[in-house]
């Protein structure tokens, strides 16, 4: 086979990994499955698939078509190609405004088509939770609906035509037909002819259709994806007089690329709803009070109406991102139901809300009803989207899993269906996580189970069955958006009966008689507890790190990655995670992957040390450790975390790179370098000198190099101190933690930030400390950095109080205390530690929280105007914010601060230097930062914190870049 492979690749405009580490990374998707893929395709044409399905054929083996891989059901698993064509086929083809509708290629992000659409003034609307990186592929595959399917209903519904390849390689279009036009589709001898004869033959069969609408979810139920949409085709031309014309589209989605291969979409758009939208969050003590509530929202037609239970509300208090989204929260509810409603003013909004609570409080349901708006109404949806993976965040082995997280039900049944759900449970000793689409009838139920067990195996498969069971009583869906795939198709037998299943196989075989697409998904799938992540009774090692993992351990911190694929949105969809997926769109080039590679390797490896793996560096090399994914992830993976303890497991077995030791001992070569800087200015700049320099140590001839000051921080403190003694003004006290880098290099920054502190009425202290140990850290040399930060901690936990904060104007360096430290603190230090961390601000901060205690105040600046553009750091976004820049800035009366929408800047400390690494830096700068700067007016002051920042601001735009502090520094008077 690998020389057929060979061949493959080499015949493919695309590419074909076939190597482990592709094969490992596309081996899961966000359910609990996991089976190794013969082989990795990314075509890039439809040629290429056409070669890829006569491959199939003559190896006698499947493709599995694949989009941003978010699949809860293990749609996308399996041991056939994975055919991923989220990187390639990623066109919008065709907009027509006056039809309404769009024609794209498959692997078209959700949101960006509505991003393409909104100038137009239409939108595509079913919403899914994963809309910022869902594609229009994968909505097709499983009949995605989302948040406000009450109103968009699913994409069946938006399905107008679809082009796709056949089973045996020719090419067809559905769309549409006449009932003449339907008849003469079934001639002739191609296999496109065959399907419609056979469809022709067993929907025209009396008994058939008898069947279907007996055994088939009640039509009430409108979320139903139970195995293939013979129900729903039923309802259509020739076969139903007086209903609609006949579409294959009805049937293609919901198939979960079973049928055929889809190259082309073609989507009905509609007109973008009214601006306003207000949310009523009201909160109830139970779950049940919650789901009988719903049914009095709906009365008043809300676009949608969503629950949260008090599982993932516990879960938002832990999480960087969403602790900031539960503003709303009042008390510890049982449940929060978020009714939407869209109108063209808030005033009908209001009226609305008052009438809903009225109804509600005269029911004796729900206590605290908080009605927002605005930028308010998008915390709360992000709060909600982000409940799949904060349930990732549950300590230890047992998790919330999918086995029955998808059942729906006729939504007045819904109150009913929970209370006997919650009674099978409790028959188990279980309990379940509720939460999402009240207003449509489908709770996603996760009960809470360890896979790593037998007996939670055992669970995994009895819960499914009891449930099936419970579902077919209310005559409901199994699958109401998720789809079937491996872990309900066992049970679709059960929901539609014998006859009908018999049906469904028939179907699958007109369509695909050598079971060429996505086999063994909705029709004869393996038992649903079979090929899973986790093997039962697994055991692996105690993993003895240097880092503190609260809680848990590496392998399980790298298991709170379910697969959801945040770290899969793109630079359109704004925010920090995952630069370099930004850049190459590469799944390998994702947090999820490279928690893959580590959970695969530290779960299965045999060697002693396994962290002893090629496969995972490689994987890893590309993480910038822009710390995005700690605050982004809704499941907190902090790969930054992971992937410098993997760096000094590594370097344990294999040793530690010259360059990476140039590196991580930056404060010493500077400390070097500054006793004659204009030599070592000369070496960094002359292009000879620092050609063979950048040779010798890695680095990119291409990049500049940074260049020390005529005299460090430090010497110009200490003569600055011996000179102004009387510090008789200064009303207030301050600690600044003097960083290796502001000492060294940005000394002109350091001594604004001192004198701008002093004119503002603040007496400055350098305190006695260390380097911050961030150039040990960003190389993975854990141990080295273990030692400064507790000779850190034990230097400055005794000075720094709230009263006399530590403040630091680099972000990378100052907020390693606030998180580094704490987990590199020995047991004995960590109350130290955290006390140290709740005192330690950035500069920005500290100065924007003095000019709200009116500390502070605007009398002292300019009140000239003045445009200043902030590109925030990476580490300042994941673990405070730039708020505090903007509000610093903003101080001046005049002085208008905007934030440029960028993410990662791409240089991230060394990375940008390191020479394999300089493109993409370069290809991240290029996203968003670089043109936004360049669009600037010389006027403009560009402003960001990070040395880093600026750096690749100059060698990117020949732009020079402020730090803040020189901001308002320059802006006294």
């Amino acid at each position: 086979m690998s020389s057929s492979l060979i061949q493959l690749a080499n015949d493919l405009e695309g590419e074909l990994y076939f190597d482990d580490t592709m094969r490992t990374l596309y081996a899961t998707d966000a359910s609990a499955y996991r089976e190794m893929p013969l082989a990795v395709a990314v075509p890039k044409t439809v040629d290429d698939l056409k070669k890829l399905i006569a491959f199939a054929h003559a190896e006698n083996t499947s493709l599995i078509p694949r989009t941003a891989g978010t699949s809860l059901a293990g749609q996308v698993v399996g041991n056939g190609i994975i055919a991923d064509v989220s990187k390639y086929f990623t066109q919008i083809i065709e907009l027509n405004k006056e039809e309404g509708w769009v024609r794209m290629q498959p692997g078209v992000v959700r949101d960006e088509l509505n991003m393409y659409l909104k100038p137009h003034g239409l939108f595509f609307g079913p919403e899914t939770s994963t809309a910022n990186r869902a594609m229009i592929g994968g909505m097709v595959g499983n009949n995605s609906c989302g948040s406000n399917s009450v109103v968009y209903r699913s994409t069946r519904e938006h399905l107008l035509e679809v082009r796709a390849l056949l089973s045996d390689g020719s090419e067809a279009t559905f769309n549409t037909l006449t009932i003449d036009e339907f008849h003469e589709k079934c001639e002739g001898t191609s296999l496109e002819a065959s399907i419609y004869k056979t469809v022709r033959s067993l929907l025209s069969n009396y008994d058939n259709q008898v069947e279907i609408r007996k055994e088939f979810p009640k039509k009430s139920v409108e979320r139903r994806n139970t195995g293939y949409a013979l129900d729903v085709l039923l309802e259509s031309a020739p076969f139903t007089a007086g209903s609609e014309d006949f579409n294959f589209c009805k049937l293609i989605a919901g198939s979960e690329g079973t049928l055929a291969f889809i190259t082309e979409i073609k989507l009905n758009v509609v007109p973008l709803p009214p601006k306003e939208v207000g949310l009523l969050c009201v909160h109830f003590n139970s779950i049940d009070e919650s789901l009988r509530a719903n049914l009095i929202a709906l009365k008043y037609k809300p676009s949608a109406s969503e629950l949260i239970d008090h599982y993932i509300l516990e879960c938002t208090k832990e999480n960087i991102g969403q602790s900031k989204n539960r503003f709303f929260v009042q008390g510890d509810p049982g449940a929060i139901l978020v009714v939407e409603f869209v109108r063209t003013n808030r005033e009908e909004i209001t009226a609305l809300a008052k009438q809903v609570e009225h109804d509600m409080r005269a029911a004796g349901l729900g206590y605290h009803f908080p009605l927002l708006f605005g930028e308010d109404s998008k915390k709360i949806w992000s709060l909600r989207k982000a409940g799949l993976g904060l349930l990732s965040n549950l300590p230890g082995d047992a998790k919330a899993v999918p086995v029955i997280e998808d059942t729906a039900v006729d939504v007045n049944d819904l109150p009913a269906y929970i209370r006997d759900f919650n009674e099978i449970l409790k028959k188990y000793g279980l309990y379940s996580v509720h939460y999402a689409h009240a207003g449509s009838g489908e709770i996603h139920l996760r009960p809470i189970i360890n896979l790593k067990t037998e007996e939670g195996n055992r669970l995994f498969r009895a819960i499914a069955e009891e449930i099936a069971t419970l579902v077919k009583k209310y005559n409901g869906s199994l699958s109401g958006e998720h789809g079937d795939g491996r872990l309900r198709g066992e049970f679709v037998r059960q929901m539609v009966g014998e006859k009908n299943y018999q049906l469904l196989k028939e179907v699958k075989h007109a369509w695909d008689p050598n079971n060429i697409f996505n086999p063994n998904k909705i029709v004869d799938t393996p038992p649903m507890n079979t090929m899973l992540r986790y093997t039962p009774g697994q055991h692996t090692p105690a993993f003895k790190t240097v880092f503190r993992f609260n809680n848990q351990d590496i392998l399980q911190h790298a298991e709170q990655c379910n697969g959801s694929g945040d770290c899969r949105k793109t630079q359109l969809s704004g925010g920090t995670m995952c630069p370099s997926f930004m850049a190459t769109r590469n799944e390998k080039d994702t947090t999820r992957a490279r928690a893959n590679i580590l959970r695969e390797f530290l779960t299965h490896s045999n060697k002693p040390n396994r962290f002893d793996h090629k496969e995972i560096y490689e994987v890893m090399d590309l993480c910038l450790s822009c710390k995005g994914c700690k605050s982004e992830c809704p499941s907190n993976v902090d790969m930054a975390k992971l992937k410098a303890e993997f760096l000094q497991n590594y370097y344990d077995a294999n040793g530690v790179p010259f360059r990476a030791k140039l590196i991580a001992n930056f404060n010493r070569s500077s400390t070097l370098g500054s006793v004659a800087p204009g030599i070592y200015n000369f070496m960094m700049t002359n292009p000879a000198i620092s050609k063979i320099v950048k040779r010798f140590s890695g680095f990119a001839e291409e990049r500049s190099m940074p260049t020390l000051h005529t005299k460090t921080l430090k010497s110009w403190y200490k003569n600055h101190k011996g000179e102004n003694r009387n510090t008789e003004t200064a009303t207030r006290k301050v600690y600044l933690f003097c960083d290796e880098f502001t000492n060294f290099n940005d000394t002109e920054i350091g001594i604004k930030a001192i004198l701008l502190l002093e004119q503002l009425g603040y007496e400055v202290i350098i305190p006695k400390h260390e380097e911050s140990g961030r150039a040990w850290l960003s190389k993975g040399l854990l141990r080295d950095a273990k030692k400064i930060a507790q000779k850190n901690i034990a230097l400055l936990s005794g000075v720094i109080t709230e009263q006399t904060p530590l403040i630091g104007i680099e972000p990378s360096a100052i907020l390693t205390f606030r998180d580094e430290y704490i987990d590199l603190a020995d047991d004995t230090q960590l109350d130290a530690a955290k006390h140290l961390a709740k005192n330690v601000f950035l500069i920005d901060d500290f100065i924007a929280r003095e000019i709200d205690n009116g500390n502070i105040t605007k009398n002292q600046f300019t009140q000239k105007r003045q445009l200043i553009k902030l590109h925030g750091h990476c580490q300042q976004k994941a673990l405070t914010s730039v708020a505090g820049s903007v509000k610093m800035m903003s101080l001046p009366e005049n002085y208008t601060v905007e934030t440029i929408p960028s993410g990662c800047c791409g240089m991230a400390g060394s990375f940008g230097y390191e020479k394999e690494h300089y493109d993409l830096s370069m290809k991240i700068g290029e996203l968003v930062l670089f043109p936004a700067v360049r669009q600037q007016p010389e006027d403009v002051i560009i402003a960001a914190p990070g040395t880093s920042c600026r750096h690749q601001v100059k060698d990117g735009t020949g732009r020079k870049a402020m730090h803040p502090v020189e901001v308002l520094y320059d802006a006294l008077v």
